[in-house]
């Protein structure tokens, strides 16, 4: 019983960990952002563009903390808590935008090793072959942060103001995560200390062209899918939806992402690897070049609730992919070098998304391209 017992309480954790953490270190200044501009005079763009930086960072610091959470889990996770908790601390007391910039990009970093890279580097060593169910559960539980922490983020703000708001936040993510990591996560992995191959398998593959071709793909499947569902109220609004309808769109394509990741649980998975990317590339296609063309308010639902599904499985198919081609042999650092570039044109998207609607004239234009943005991207996980 305590064997059983103990993995259940350790995943229990990790998906409280991760509404906090998402919640916390993603979602919580995009909704303060209008509050902070508002009170300071830096402009809501400045913000965003922090955001941008942070988002960036965390990219660029996911190889090397993927090698860390390889080797020394509970270590580097603990370190980027406190780093994050310190970060939204710094964020509330900063008295310029400069500050509030450095504090914010710090916990950018942070969310390297704590958001969902950190998250599946843990499942995967800990779960083995045994990982899809626990995986679908901690992005479940990523997917609910927006869901609890929107709306209790943007009470605290109007009730305390931003800065009083982001020291509870801290402190939230203090009380809850720390110990959680501490007591919850494993020192080292077993496995990986009987491996006598883990610092020769990663250079290995990561020098290979299929491991690139593969990186390759999944950040176009990804920057595509963003750049159209994260654009959903302006692009519905030139549809003729109004702001309240608009906003509808974008919390139901959240909905269809919950609903992706279960019907991935539901499906088997003893097909090749690359079936399950190049599925998401084509519907993907399909259903982006739909939502572009929709104009009926049905439709317009319709084809927003499937994509935002697509995206949710697009979450499981990456977090997958190097284990289910490569093992689990130093999976941190190989699924870390795969992030990064995944999440810094995720981070572009939103704003190159609007860049390509202004310059061909409509996000419908804008839509379509990114349908075929998607199609290639499906098309190069073919075999990889």
């Amino acid at each position: 019983m305590a064997t059983q017992l103990r993995p259940r309480l350790g995943l229990a954790a990790l998906a409280v960990s991760q509404v906090v953490t998402w919640g916390v270190l993603y979602y919580a200044i995009l909704v303060a952002a209008p509050a902070i501009a508002a009170d300071t005079g830096w402009g809501e763009e400045t913000i965003f563009l922090i955001v941008t930086a942070a988002l960036l960072t965390s990219a660029a610091c996911a190889a090397p903390a993927g090698h860390w959470l390889d080797h020394h889990p509970r270590r580097i996770m603990l370190v980027g808590a406190v780093t994050g908790t310190v970060a939204v601390l710094a964020t509330a007391a900063a008295p310029n935008v400069g500050l509030f910039a450095t504090a914010w990009i710090i916990g950018g970093a942070a969310q390297s090793a704590i958001l969902y890279q950190a998250a599946f580097t843990v499942i995967t060593h800990r779960h083995g072959q045994a990982r899809r169910t626990p995986l679908t559960i901690i992005t479940l539980a990523g997917g609910l942060a927006s869901t609890f922490f929107a709306p209790i983020t943007g009470w605290l703000v109007s009730e305390t103001g931003w800065r009083v708001t982001f020291v509870v936040l801290a402190g939230t993510l203090a009380v809850v995560v720390i110990p959680a990591y501490a007591l919850t996560v494993e020192r080292s992995w077993a496995s990986v200390q009987t491996q006598t191959d883990v610092s020769t398998a990663a250079p290995t593959v990561i020098t290979s062209m299929r491991f690139w071709l593969l990186t390759l793909a999944l950040a176009l499947l990804s920057f595509s899918l963003y750049s159209v569902t994260l654009s959903a109220v302006p692009a519905s609004a030139e549809k003729g939806l109004d702001l309240q309808a608009a906003s509808w769109v974008l919390g139901l394509i959240g909905a269809g992402q919950v609903l992706g990741r279960l019907v991935y649980l539901a499906i088997p998975h003893g097909t090749a690897p690359w079936i399950a990317a190049t599925a998401v590339g084509v519907a993907g296609a399909g259903f982006l070049a739909g939502y572009a063309i929709a104009a009926q308010p049905g439709w317009i639902i319709a084809t927003a609730i499937v994509t935002g599904a697509i995206r949710g499985a697009l979450t499981l198919v990456q977090a997958s992919a190097v284990s289910d081609r490569w093992g689990t042999t130093g999976y941190g650092r190989l699924n870390g070098t795969l992030a990064a570039p995944v999440a810094a044109l995720t981070a572009l998207a939103p704003g190159t998304a609007a860049t390509v609607a202004t310059t061909l004239g409509s996000y419908q234009a804008m839509g379509l391209l990114m349908a075929a943005v998607c199609l290639t991207g499906g098309l190069l996980a073919v075999r990889r």
